[in-house]
């Protein structure tokens, strides 16, 4: 990965996006139908794009929405609809889009009181309140973010009637719906002025209702007890609101160490590309709460919509994979009312160290595809405990084993750190050094490649037998999937495995680049060697299907 000269320094003028030409062309540019770049695309989560681009503009919102109010119909939902935003400039935009063509569909539309921001784990727990013990008027939901992605893009996202994101299979119904729309030019559509859209709307007080229950799945007592100083950098994020009224309602010793929300995000850090970019998972974009580690016991970070979590001790930033680690040892060694039945489920990206902690705890592993909607169904069944994805994504069961919330929620990962170390004495820094050195110290990385189209669609199309290698890094080949263990969906690409280490190569939903991830369980020089390899084996690949 190159790294830029300016990585983790101060944005400066020559980096923002021009908010004014940015939101013009949300408004000014419509979409040609013809061009797949333009089209609605729905990756793990959602539709990302960037009005400049002509990608994320007012009609694609339009007839996404539309689409939404059609599948719902076609479904028979009829319960009330959350709409949240984060805080990105086109979000604003957007919302405002939505709200008038769900309106117009005849939707009950609940927003936040005073067009305040509200972050994806909220909607996701909203839903889940409402429709519990329900089989009419089942709630939905939409989220427009484009998560932790440049200050110039934006994004939307559906999650169903069980709080987490949409089935495929909903939002391949969604994303042709509303290309078609798109293609017909926008008839069909709907649509009221948005004064009578707001006026219409249902003004809900998100915030009190997420933190008046925050204390059923982390133990404040705990926290307050041992007083432990917590730092909040929200990224300019949807949860700013949020922090004080925790503090507030529990006793907690929280500092939020940056209250401004701004659209260009001038006051983060560049990322390792030189890119504005909030992600909490990032050294080089936490620069900013590193700089103050030594002045709390516990810091957290999280993205513009809330979905992800970045943990800093007095030791730095914890690695995405190490922390889940953590978390996972932690809950199933802590939470006393979990059921003995209770599983733990990871991506198939995320590290192998969480295969051993399951082992050790003799829980069952349930290893999936990336994308949180994979674990939607069998967290509301109640399989499984804890859930998480390598890129700082994560959520788990109340205290008493009852479902929280079906997607990613940054900020109950980020209240658990200060609670493993009120309870244990232990940062999660040190706690992880206890599991390693028992079972074993992993080298991870996670990188991307530039690939076209039709690369993308060679690598998501590749079979088992694809692959002629028959070891890996020097090591016997002990299993080659395209096809996720936990539940055997397709994974789109491919995961190659030895008892040492692995690499995974999967296309970018949303990106012209294809992602590697890679771990050893040896040293970096192993690692470095899985790399090389599995770029050799993408390219030969390409190269025999002539792309």
């Amino acid at each position: 990965m190159t790294m830029h000269p300016r990585a983790g320094t101060p944005a400066d003028a020559a980096d923002l996006v021009n908010i004014p030409r940015l939101m013009s062309a949300y408004f000014q540019l419509r979409p040609d139908p013809a061009r797949t770049e333009q089209q609605v695309v729905f990756g793990t989560s959602g539709h990302r794009g960037c009005a400049l681009d002509g990608s994320f503009n007012e009609l694609h919102i339009r007839a996404i929405c539309q689409a939404v109010a059609e599948y719902r119909t076609g479904r028979g939902l009829d319960g009330p609809l959350f709409l949240a935003m984060d805080t990105h400039a086109l979000s604003e935009a957007a919302w405002g889009t939505a709200l008038e063509v769900l309106v117009a569909n005849g939707l009950e539309v609940r927003v936040q009181q005073g067009r305040g921001y509200t972050p994806t784990p909220v909607v996701s727990h909203a839903i889940l309140n409402h429709n519990r013990g329900r089989t009419q008027a089942l709630a939905d939901g939409i989220v427009i973010t484009p998560s932790h992605n440049p200050p110039r893009d934006g994004g939307i996202k559906y999650n169903g009637p069980d709080g987490g994101p949409a089935a495929a299979d909903a939002t391949r119904w969604i994303q042709d719906r509303a290309n078609a729309l798109i293609a017909a030019g926008g008839a069909g559509i709907a649509s009221v002025p948005f004064a009578e859209a707001l006026g219409r709307a249902v003004q809900l007080d998100y915030v009190e209702a997420y933190v008046a229950e925050l204390g059923e799945v982390v133990d404040m007592a705990a926290i307050r007890e041992a007083g432990i100083r917590i730092g909040i950098d929200p990224l300019g994020g949807a949860g700013l609101a949020y922090w004080p009224r925790i503090a507030e309602r529990y006793g907690l010793d929280i500092t939020v160490v940056n209250p401004r929300q701004d659209p260009t995000f001038s006051f983060m850090t560049l990322d390792h590309d030189g890119q504005i970019r909030m992600d909490c998972s990032s050294p080089y974009c936490m620069a900013n709460l590193l700089a103050l580690k030594e002045e709390f016991d516990i810091a957290c970070g999280n993205d513009p919509d809330y979905d992800r979590h970045g943990i800093v001790d007095r030791d730095g930033l914890m690695d995405p994979n190490h922390y889940l680690a953590v978390c996972i040892h932690y809950l199933f060694t802590h939470r006393p009312r979990w059921p003995a039945t209770l599983a733990v489920g990871k991506t198939l990206v995320s590290s192998s160290l969480i295969d051993r902690v399951a082992t050790h705890l003799g829980r069952s592993l349930m290893e999936v595809p990336v994308g949180f909607k994979w674990y939607v169904q069998s967290l509301v069944d109640g399989r499984l405990g804890f859930v998480g994805e390598e890129s700082a994504g994560a959520s788990f069961l109340r205290l008493d084993g009852e479902v929280w919330s079906t997607d990613k929620d940054g900020f109950i990962p980020s209240l658990l750190a200060a609670e493993i170390l009120a309870v244990t004495g232990q940062t999660p820094h040190q706690y992880y050094e206890r599991l390693v050195a028992e079972l074993g110290r992993p080298v991870y990385r996670r990188l991307d490649a530039p690939a076209s189209l039709a690369q993308k669609k060679v690598l998501a199309g590749l079979k088992r037998d694809d692959v002629e290698a028959e070891t890996l890094a020097g090591d016997p080949i002990v299993a080659i999937l395209t096809r996720a263990p936990g539940n055997g969906a397709e994974i789109g690409g491919l995961k190659v495995v030895t008892e040492q280490g692995w690499f995974a190569a999967r296309p970018s939903g949303t990106e012209q680049v294809y992602k590697i991830y890679a771990e050893s369980f040896r040293d970096q020089a192993h690692l470095e060697r899985l790399i090389a390899e599995a770029r050799q084996l993408v390219s030969d690949t390409f190269a025999r299907a002539g792309v």
